[in-house]
């Protein structure tokens, strides 16, 4: 007996198997617990075992006074090279956009400065947005770059695709990036940017990109809605 699969194992292997079937799709509001411990022939606290392991997976998600709804697919990036947020979520068949909350031209700080290598007060242009994948916020994110690499690049240029625009326009190739990943919680400003609530599990990361001739050319902070995004680490034998 004690090594039979707990029944609340075979009804979360069920209702994952449903949802990959399409039984129930993404954003799918999922029957409430009664019903399904009817259909299941199971105590509420059985089903209620179930159903918390698919939302502790990330694969439904929990809306106060609302119910549970399968959740939507998170955007996800491969942590191997370098991309645009556009590149990635193109790739994976979601609408990119972003709002521009700040656009300024100023003397580096000194974070800035060390990060990017310059010299002390060389104006940087730095710039908030919020990104959307499918008109979700995705992330805010502050980017600082050297204003010698793009005073001669359009604000709609730089905003829409940074990367294509130095590509296309300056032939600087996009190389490698130096990413550091770590956690924290919504401050009351980003919770507003983002729709989520004050004090929601996020990710921060910061990114230093490289041009392939070795020229640092963006610095980047990032804070990601945890539960709308993922990283994925590939690690080679």
């Amino acid at each position: 007996m004690g090594k039979e699969t707990p029944i609340y194992i075979q009804i979360h292997n069920q209702m994952r198997k449903d949802i990959e079937n399409g039984i129930w799709k993404v954003g799918d509001r999922i029957p409430s617990e009664r019903d399904l411990a009817v259909q299941f022939k199971v105590s509420r606290m059985t089903l209620r075992q179930a159903v918390q392991t698919l939302v502790d997976e990330g694969i439904l998600e929990r809306k106060v006074g609302s119910g549970t709804y399968v959740s939507s697919k998170k955007v996800q990036e491969i942590m191997v090279g370098i991309a645009s947020f556009t590149d990635i979520m193109l790739s994976q068949g979601r609408t990119p956009t972003s709002k521009t909350i700040s656009y300024h031209v100023k003397p580096a700080s000194v974070s800035e400065a060390e990060n990017l290598k310059l010299a002390e007060e060389t104006m940087v242009l730095r710039m908030e947005r919020i990104r959307y994948a499918d008109d979700i916020p995705i992330c805010f994110e502050v980017a600082t770059i050297p204003f010698s690499l793009v005073e001669n690049l359009s604000k709609q240029e730089i905003t829409r695709s940074l990367y294509r625009a130095l590509e296309e326009e300056k032939g600087l190739h996009v190389g490698h990036a130096e990413q550091t990943i770590s956690a924290m919680l919504a401050s009351e400003k980003i919770a507003d940017y983002l729709a989520i609530k004050r004090g929601q599990a996020i990710l921060r990361l910061k990114q230093i990109s490289y041009s392939k001739t070795g020229l640092p050319f963006e610095y980047v902070r990032t804070q990601y809605v945890g539960e709308r995004f993922e990283f994925f680490l590939e690690k080679n034998s």
